[in-house]
């Protein structure tokens, strides 16, 4: 019987039938975790659940633990706001315009997306709307919508929307700029200036360095420990695949497919999206149907399943917990101690 139920569940999930339950914890829990190798086993534990720590959100992303406040932030974009979530409080509003700050009106997803930490502890935010990489020019306990921006153009052309992005030990800031915050998210879009999807590098004196045109839809980035290898997600459907690239400097060489999901899971939701890479090199990536959970050398460990998409993951400080952004809530797994 043990062997049944996760298929059993993963059905319900599939047809749409609600498979919440209540937590001990007091969280509704959603889901099940499809476990494909036994080395999974080291990393959660066989009783883990997936609760729904907050609900009420338009289309969540960007998810970031902040240890120093005990606090996850999140993006919810369309509603150009960021929230927060703690442990006592729950789901408030936290930062608002998050991402658009100009008096025109305009359409599409303006707010943030990615949300990461500086080398100096400082928020930086992937801004849709103002199409730039921006700081919040406050401390974390007293946000405000100041920006300052970090990466506004290349070669004199504006980005169209930057949307996820990470710190090297340099503090080198890598990100990618797919085109789903303009208007009509299409790469004709009469307001893109640049005819790529670009992936972006800004070195500490401030200069922007393209790193690569050939992804058609770059979304999540993440480096591996030792910073010598770059993987990004491609949200593009008909190449949903996560590549790897070895850094040379300013340069990426040996580009090849870390996984691909083309062939897997075309019932389910969700595309190669944001991803999060441990310490110990343990990557958790959202894709179909969930989160995938991948070892540094790409061996698949298994899966985090959701009948939602999974837009991006992040780790609590001791990486202990796992936060997903799971479209208009909130999941949180806990992982082995």
């Amino acid at each position: 019987m043990k062997k049944i139920a996760p298929l059993l569940v993963y059905l319900a999930l599939m047809t749409g039938c609600n498979t919440d339950t209540k937590e001990k914890s007091g969280y509704p829990t959603t889901g099940y975790i499809e476990r494909l190798d036994p080395g999974l086993d080291s990393l959660i534990i066989k009783e883990a659940k997936i609760e729904i720590i907050a609900t009420g959100l338009d289309w969540s992303e960007g998810p970031l633990w902040v240890e120093k406040e005990n606090m996850l932030l999140f993006s919810d974009v369309p509603r150009d706001t960021i929230f927060k979530w703690t442990e006592t409080g729950g789901k408030e509003v936290y930062l608002t315009p998050s991402g658009y700050t100009d008096t025109i009106k305009r359409g599409g997803e303006i707010g943030s997306n990615g949300l990461l930490l500086d080398p100096s502890g400082n928020l930086v935010l992937c801004q849709c709307g103002n199409r730039q990489m921006a700081r919040m020019d406050a401390p974390l306990n007293k946000p405000e919508p100041l920006y300052t921006p970090l990466a506004t153009r290349y070669d004199g052309k504006r980005f169209s929307s930057p949307n996820d992005a990470v710190y090297n030990a340099a503090g080198e800031l890598f990100f990618t700029d797919p085109p789903y915050g303009l208007e009509s998210q299409r790469d004709d879009d009469p307001k893109k200036e640049m005819k790529w999807n670009g992936v972006y590098k800004v070195k500490t004196n401030g200069e922007v360095i393209l790193l690569t045109d050939s992804i058609p839809r770059p979304n999540g980035i993440a480096l591996l420990p030792g910073d010598q290898q770059l993987i990004i997600a491609c949200s593009d459907p008909a190449k949903p695949n996560w590549y790897i690239y070895d850094l040379a400097g300013d340069s990426l060489m040996n580009g090849r497919i870390f996984h691909s999901t083309l062939n897997e899971l075309k019932e389910v939701n969700g595309l190669p999206d944001g991803l999060k890479i441990g310490k110990n090199g343990i990557m958790y990536a959202s894709g179909p149907g969930g989160i995938w959970i991948f070892t540094s050398t790409g061996k698949l460990l298994g899966r985090i399943r959701v009948k939602n998409p999974a837009s991006n993951c992040a780790l609590s400080g001791d990486e202990k917990t796992l936060y997903i952004t799971n479209d208009m809530q909130i999941l949180r797994v806990k992982l082995r101690n």
